[in-house]
């Protein structure tokens, strides 16, 4: 599958990843994000320069399962973006 399909799994709630990937267990998830705002904890209250429990509003962003099991915001590389090896992820 292209990156375009990919992109519309993730929305779709699925989890996706690259055959061409070395890391075992790693893919990407779709976040939604808080446009609302969502109140924040103390750690984003102190990076923001905000008070805790203010809303904090967060647009929509992708997510990575790293190898040692930990997240972070992905963006993905132009060969993820031109790549025809992703496949949706089963995790259950």
């Amino acid at each position: 599958m292209n990156f375009g399909e990919a992109i519309d799994k993730l929305k779709s709630g699925k989890k996706v990843a690259r055959d061409g990937w070395n890391g075992k267990n790693m893919f990407i998830v779709y976040q939604k994000g808080y446009p609302q705002g969502i109140p924040c904890n103390k750690q984003t209250a102190e990076a923001w320069g905000m008070n805790e429990g203010e809303l904090f509003k967060c647009e929509p962003y992708l997510q990575i399962r790293m190898v040692n099991g930990s997240h972070s915001m992905w963006v993905p590389s132009i060969n993820d973006c031109l790549a025809e090896d992703w496949d949706v992820v089963n995790t259950n």
